[in-house]
């Protein structure tokens, strides 16, 4: 770490501190997983631009994240009954980041309701030779947007599967 006289971390060191998260989408069943390194730099709507690519979805719809019983998201105008929220693009990570383990649930399209779980596992020191966020490493695809949510999704897979099934397309 680069320190100056006062042992004060710096801006530099800020920018290469590292977390390493487990997004796992909820409910799926073999899980659906990624795991990514991203700087705790990252403000919160900058981390859901992440999870967006890392997944596979395509940023069609609205979301929202939930850490320590405080909702942040984007902002909006009108009221859609849902809990007071802080703007994402003006929180950072490492603001969020509590002792221990810090979980942080996701959610994504209030239609479909994908649910996500963002697991903090580490953070470190990064490689100033490498390029943050890095995708490391995850299992399944991720399912289509608007395909009904979990349910839909599973519904979907084994109409897929059934060449004789009414829906078989």
């Amino acid at each position: 770490m680069t320190t100056r006289s006062t042992d004060k971390p710096t801006a530099i060191d800020s920018f290469l501190q590292i977390a390493t998260l487990r997004i796992e989408l909820e409910d799926s069943d073999p899980p659906i997983w990624r795991l990514v390194e991203v700087p705790t730099s990252v403000t919160l709507k900058v981390l859901h631009d992440i999870v967006q690519g890392a997944m596979g979805w395509f940023d069609y719809h609205l979301w929202e994240m939930r850490i320590d019983g405080q909702t942040y998201g984007l902002p909006m105008e009108d009221d859609w009954g849902t809990a007071p929220r802080k703007i994402a693009a003006r929180i950072r990570l490492r603001d969020v980041l509590a002792p221990g383990a810090t979980t942080i649930a996701y959610s994504y399209d209030f239609g479909d309701d994908w649910q996500h779980t963002l697991t903090l596992s580490d953070v470190r020191q990064g490689d100033p030779a490498l390029a943050y966020p890095r995708f490391i490493g995850g299992e399944r695809e991720c399912p289509p947007e608007d395909c009904g949510g979990i349910s839909g999704f599973y519904d979907m897979l084994e109409i897929r599967s059934d060449s004789t099934h009414e829906q078989y397309i």
